[in-house]
């Protein structure tokens, strides 16, 4: 599918949470030759989404944000052309799609694993010397009161599962602050984790010998709930599950019930449901960290990624599709 006539194309750039599309790259070009509209809020329901989106030609989305099943897709009449960041989107029906004559283009990945993995260390610092409660304190006036005496991860072991190009830099990380680092995941050689600087263990001993467990494995079929609640029940009393990956990788009840009971703490930066719903008991637990899935999410990959977005349009308005999924 091709647009035959270009003087009314309308393009919508979704998923701008953090108004922060506009600055991150160059969008004059494409504004001289489209409507080019910025949604900064989620969509609260499918049928909002098709409302909202019935009229544009062009959706530039980022990954992991809106879903886009094909039931979406089908009430979208005039949609021609759809780029998502990065390589790959759990949440859109890329093949139905490009199935349906959608033209589909995708981004490089930018800086996003050093981003990810730096969210993780800071969700494992946060949690572990209680910084929100304790910048809470202190703009409150109450100093210290109320907060709790933090965790020393100086000797600590840290368990990592999954040590692709996220994981990895978080073992050098948890090494850096003098931590023990042991690695796990389902097909992982001593000789891979020995290179991240690692010990490979089974996944018993990392949930029983480690102070914090870091998840970094992608989400599949194999791996979906693959911490549930034997899992969570295995773990060191009082130690600390760090998930910046994917939130399917945990069965969220036996988690909730962990931090609740004040077994175990939490820094998660991915939820079930996102934006994470108002009430979520998650939210109302002492025992977490949470963040609105900031993990690759910097100024830089931001560049990256809307600039790519940028040149995928225009490459597209010219004919000439760049990036795009077979």
């Amino acid at each position: 599918m091709t647009l035959a006539n270009q003087s009314d194309v309308r393009i919508a750039v979704l998923d701008d949470w953090q108004n922060a599309a506009a600055g991150s790259a160059d969008w004059t070009a494409l504004k001289a030759r489209a409507e080019v509209v910025f949604f900064d809020r989620p969509f609260a329901s499918q049928d909002e989404a098709a409302q909202a989106l019935a009229a544009f030609d062009i959706v530039l989305a980022m990954r992991e944000r809106t879903p886009f099943p094909m039931t979406l897709v089908e009430r979208l009449p005039r949609l021609r052309m759809f780029a998502l960041t990065g390589s790959r989107g759990a949440l859109v029906d890329i093949a139905g799609m490009v199935k349906h004559g959608i033209v589909v283009c995708t981004t490089g990945t930018g800086p996003g694993a050093e981003s990810t993995a730096e969210m993780a260390l800071a969700l494992m610092l946060a949690i572990a010397r209680d910084v929100p409660a304790g910048d809470a304190a202190a703009r409150a006036g109450r100093f210290q009161q109320g907060t709790r005496a933090g965790m020393l991860l100086a000797g600590k072991t840290l368990g990592v599962m999954g040590l692709g190009n996220i994981g990895s830099r978080m073992a050098g990380y948890g090494r850096a602050l003098g931590m023990k680092v042991q690695a796990w995941s389902q097909n992982m050689t001593a000789e891979a984790a020995q290179a991240a600087g690692a010990t490979l263990c089974d996944k018993a001993q990392l949930l029983a010998g480690s102070d914090v467990v870091s998840l970094h494995l992608v989400l599949s079929d194999r791996t979906r709930g693959i911490v549930g609640r034997a899992e969570l029940a295995a773990m060191k009393p009082g130690a600390i599950l760090v998930n910046t990956s994917r939130a399917g990788l945990v069965d969220e009840a036996a988690l909730t019930e962990a931090v609740q009971g004040g077994r175990l703490f939490a820094a998660l930066d991915v939820h079930h449901r996102e934006p994470l719903p108002a009430g979520s008991p998650l939210a109302a637990c002492r025992n977490t960290v949470l963040t609105p899935h900031y993990g690759y999410g910097t100024a830089e990959v931001f560049g990256d990624f809307y600039q790519q977005l940028v040149e995928n349009a225009l490459a597209y308005l010219d004919g000439q599709p760049i990036r795009t999924v077979a």
